[in-house]
């Protein structure tokens, strides 16, 4: 995990980080690119690149897109990652990396917090679930195996039974493959601390119906999974000496049985199981 931007400049109403955090701040190509040297020196395989809003990198007129290209070119780094972005600043040039880079991963997380425009709007969200779905299909386009991952706010302020219909409508428009969801909590000093807050009762049925259909999403989602072939970096052992845990290219915690040690390689494996949480395979 390498930090490569802090702080954010999006203002949304429910969120600390920019009173916390300041502006947004990126750090040197030069300085991540060394880092990442001596991280990948010392065994790292994987890189997964962090900021409050990371797809917001900008250092002296260098871009994500261009921090990608130049840690793809880092001999033994298998693997790039990032997390978490803002829809509005998904530019052409990063989308374009997903369909350039062979190590940039095919999983984005990409919150959206609800799917209704008016709640967007009270949250200052600056965007419109039209621009969010049509950013997917970009994605898509140029790389259909994408998939996503996404944060929900249920219960925001002035949330009516509609809101929250449509926010069950893009969900299973959307199909996540994971999904992180909870009831709204004023945070002391933002705007949306001194609005009204609907009734707890209220939230906590919300987010029952929510977590429960992008739960039995995501568990389609791995079922389909089994008989299916994944390419698998393994990380450590389980407590089973003969067990090893790794993730897919979607970030999908995997487990196989094997003789030799596998930490730190890839293995093609094919998936004969799965439960809510993991998937179980044999290396091919």
């Amino acid at each position: 995990f390498l930090t490569i931007q802090e702080g954010c400049d999006k203002f949304c109403k429910f969120c600390v980080v920019p009173y916390t955090r300041g502006a947004e701040f990126s750090r040197s190509i030069n300085e991540i690119l060394n880092e990442c040297r001596e991280l990948v020196s010392n065994g790292s395989r994987e890189i997964s690149l962090l900021g409050q809003n990371v797809n917001a990198y900008n250092y002296e007129g260098k871009k994500l897109p261009d921090l990608v290209k130049a840690l793809s070119k880092i001999k033994n780094l298998s693997r790039i990652r990032y997390t978490t972005s803002h829809p509005v600043d998904f530019s052409n040039g990063l989308i374009k990396m997903h369909e350039d880079s062979e190590k940039l991963m095919p999983l984005i997380h990409l919150p959206v917090q609800s799917g209704s425009n008016k709640i967007l709007n009270l949250m200052n969200r600056k965007h419109s679930v039209e621009d969010y779905l049509d950013l997917i299909d970009r994605l898509k386009k140029i790389n259909p195996s994408i998939k996503f991952s996404s944060d929900f706010i249920i219960g925001y302020p002035g949330e009516t039974d509609n809101d929250f219909e449509e926010t069950l409508k893009l969900l299973k428009k959307v199909n996540f493959i994971n999904t992180y969801s909870f009831i709204y909590s004023p945070r002391p000093g933002t705007p949306a601390a001194k609005i009204k807050k609907i009734d707890m009762s209220i939230s906590k049925h919300r987010l029952e119906i929510f977590q429960k259909i992008a739960d039995g999403i995501k568990l389609k989602y791995r079922h389909n999974l089994i008989k299916q072939k994944s390419l698998v970096l393994f990380e450590n052992r389980t407590n089973s000496k003969n067990e090893f845990f790794g993730r897919d290219e979607f970030s999908n915690s995997v487990i196989v049985k094997s003789h030799e040690d596998i930490i730190g390689k890839i293995k093609e494996v094919t998936i004969t199981s799965v439960n809510r949480n993991t998937l179980f395979g044999e290396i091919n």
